[in-house]
């Protein structure tokens, strides 16, 4: 029995409004809520939709387009700096674990880094990327396991989250599906 139902018109709401959570308890790692590269940046894009708009809005409002324009640069060099961060550090890997013989390197075997809870789709770049999308909106939508990062990687989120997820803002702090995601496959959105 596979379980279906209406995915594509609750992925929506769940992307554009930053309601995070998922119609499957595996999130945006579940094929049926995100199954290529296209629709995981079709949505990175749906969660920085409102709140980067609202940029230009705001300098709409005051009168000055120059600040709306001031306000979304300040929020994009913030954005960036964690988004490098994450990718850096999951790139790299875990120092310990080449410290005890284990093949951390790229191959022809394997992607290299840390792909413990990465979407194996999508790899470390956009997973990484997609952590910290979802933790600058607000949005809560996970396509890997934050817990499961290196401890710089997963700092950036933390941060984030830490600091009411402002860079690019976003309805809140709704991040239910983050901490369910952590505890994964042993609890359930309720």
């Amino acid at each position: 029995m596979i379980a279906q139902g209406p995915v594509a018109s609750q992925e929506a709401i769940k992307m554009i409004g930053t309601n995070g959570g998922g119609f499957f308890n595996a999130n945006s790692a579940h094929p049926f809520e995100n199954p290529t590269p296209l629709t995981n940046f079709i949505q990175m894009l749906m969660i920085f939709l409102i709140p980067a708009g609202l940029t230009y809005t705001f300098g709409r409002m005051v009168g000055d387009q120059r600040q709306g324009w001031a306000l979304f640069a300040a929020m994009s060099v913030m954005f960036l700096a964690g988004a490098l961060a994450v990718y850096w550090a999951e790139q790299a890997g875990n120092p310990n674990l080449a410290k005890m013989g284990a093949e951390t390197t790229a191959s022809d075997m394997q992607s290299g880094g840390n792909m413990e809870g990465k979407e194996v789709r999508f790899g470390i770049a956009a997973t990484s990327l997609y952590a910290t999308v979802t933790t600058a909106a607000s949005c809560g939508a996970v396509n890997g396991m934050h817990d499961s990062f290196t401890a710089l990687g997963g700092l950036v989120p933390l941060f984030n989250m830490e600091t009411g997820e402002v860079i690019f803002g976003g309805t809140g702090p709704d991040c239910t599906a983050c901490c369910y995601s952590l505890s994964w496959p042993y609890s359930s959105p309720g």
